[in-house]
């Protein structure tokens, strides 16, 4: 920790959230004279990393600033009063919860502008992508960092268009469907999540997330919080998203751009789980309490489901597409932090939360390879893959064959790497639930997501043999090798892995930050 003023915080974290908006202006201006190198389409890339760049340092220098002896005070907060007839107020702040998804989306949101760098998607102009680019991190980093209900919708719209448009105007076949799929059915559960914020803030008479964490739903009956819960879970179900509000996911990811996929389900799919444990609970807990069961019940549902769909997509012949597997996996996934959250108790939200930043982490890298396989094959499906251009990766590019790997068996919980660590809590969570929750109908659903594993591992592990373990079909000699790891992706992807790798052998750096936080919002607001 490095002594950093109250004053400067403050001002960081103002920064980080409205810079990208800043950036996004200055992205569709001409370029200065003295800036534009050899094109203008090359001087707006660089703008876009430099832009992110320094938003990562400002996030890097939060961390640095942030008392971590306390986590669970709301640090670097501004408060000022912004419409005073409904008493909303401009008021940021960052604890052990919300410091991590920060970081997380700054860091891939840099990672992706260095990849476009030197890996443009095709489509319209660089200008139009990285204000996009900038402005959906914008939305997201505020989304994180915003203590007002009203400003938290504002937030959490935010990213929709900018999403909508990368998806529409750079993705592949059928992208336009996939964008209209994913906005509409984001904007619909939206609509509900708004109706259930207002109850809460007119019924508690006011929109401040913190002080309504205090006050622990006190102020609220128990058929309003459970009307609220339901109101704004089904908003931050679709993002997260929850089975059966998942299946804009599979589409969208399959048509989005490869840093189109690595923010969606780096980032995008964390501010659903986020609201869960920063409005849901603290805010309403004899609601969360009543909806908790059924909310543990669809997270499990949709860990067997999404491993079934992947398993169905690796078989041999099924015309699987592999991006499609991994947004399907990320179905999983996020049953798995539902589950936590559901769980109500310190292990299992903990959990939630450690299994949100591992799964930012692997998927995001993850994507980052698909997106590296298409476009040196030309193709992401999963039979052509391991058959007609022969891949056998760890012959023909064995560090990418390495990484791919390496990303499937940290996806599947391997010990010693992040994605271990968020399920096993959210199932020790699962085996002893919060007071008032039933115990057996946990135990149930904790012993079903231990079958999510089983099945998970079974359709990594396939994958893995089929793509990197094929025989290699007789060809011409320049189809017999493909191009390995490049500089750019080496530098873009090697962060990743080495936070993997942290994560899973030190998960204290993490659950030191969280834990503290999480004792705190249960316990209603008390340390």
């Amino acid at each position: 920790m490095i002594d950093i003023s109250p004053s400067v915080m403050q001002f960081l974290l103002a920064f980080v959230v409205v810079a990208p908006l800043l950036g996004a202006v200055a992205a569709l201006l001409p370029a200065p004279p003295g800036l534009k190198g050899r094109n203008p389409d090359q001087a707006v890339l660089r703008h876009g990393v430099t832009v992110t760049g320094a938003i990562l340092v400002a996030a890097l220098a939060l961390t640095l600033g942030f008392d971590h002896d306390h986590p669970s005070k709301m640090q670097a907060t501004t408060d000022i009063s912004w419409i005073p007839a409904l008493d909303v107020r401009i008021h940021l702040g960052i604890d052990g919860i919300s410091l991590p998804l920060l970081v997380l989306t700054a860091l891939l949101t840099f990672l992706c502008a260095l990849y476009s760098y030197f890996k443009m998607p095709a489509g319209p102009s660089p200008k139009a992508f990285v204000a996009l680019l900038l402005v959906l991190e914008s939305g997201t980093l505020a989304t994180f960092a915003v203590l007002d209900l009203l400003l938290f919708f504002l937030a959490f719209e935010m990213v929709l268009i900018p999403m909508y448009f990368l998806i529409a105007r750079w993705g592949g076949a059928e992208r336009r469907a996939a964008a209209w799929k994913f906005i509409l059915y984001t904007l619909l559960g939206s609509v509900v999540m708004l109706l259930g914020l207002l109850l809460v803030g007119l019924k508690a008479g006011t929109f401040d997330m913190v002080a309504l964490a205090t006050d622990n739903g006190r102020g609220l009956t128990t058929s309003v919080q459970v009307t609220a819960v339901l109101a704004i879970g089904v908003g931050l179900a679709v993002k997260t998203p929850m089975w059966p509000l998942h299946s804009w996911l599979p589409d969208a990811h399959t048509a989005a751009p490869t840093v189109g996929s690595v923010l969606l389900a780096g980032v995008l799919l964390k501010m659903g789980t986020y609201g869960f444990v920063r409005i849901a609970l603290p805010v309403a807990p004899d609601g969360m309490r009543t909806l908790a069961p059924y909310l543990a019940a669809f997270a499990v549902v949709g860990i067997i489901y999404g491993s079934l769909a992947c398993l169905a997509l690796a078989r041999k012949g099924a015309k699987g597409d592999l991006k499609r597997l991994i947004a399907y996996s990320s179905v999983g996934h996020m049953g798995f932090v539902l589950l936590g959250i559901a769980s109500m108790t310190p292990t299992g939200v903990n959990g939630a939360l450690f299994a949100n930043i591992a799964h930012g982490l692997i998927t995001g890298l993850l994507f980052f390879l698909v997106g590296a396989l298409k476009d040196r094959f030309g193709t992401a499906d999963l039979d052509t893959l391991a058959g007609a251009t022969g891949a056998a990766l760890y012959g023909r590019a064995p560090r990418l064959g390495g990484l791919l790997a390496f990303g499937a068996v940290a996806s599947l919980g391997l010990p010693g790497l992040a994605g271990f660590w968020g399920e096993m809590l959210t199932m020790f969570g699962a085996f002893d639930p919060a007071e008032g929750l039933s115990r057996p109908a946990f135990l149930t659903f904790m012993a079903i997501a231990g079958v999510g594993t089983l099945l998970t591992a079974a359709y990594l592990l396939v994958v893995v043999r089929r793509v990197c373990m094929g025989v290699p079909q007789r060809q011409a000699p320049e189809q017999a090798t493909i191009a390995d790891v490049q500089g750019y992706e080496f530098a873009a992807w090697t962060p990743l892995v080495a936070l993997t790798v942290l994560a899973g052998l030190w998960p204290a750096v993490l659950l030191g930050l969280t834990d503290p936080a999480v004792q705190k919002l249960l316990a209603g607001g008390k340390s």
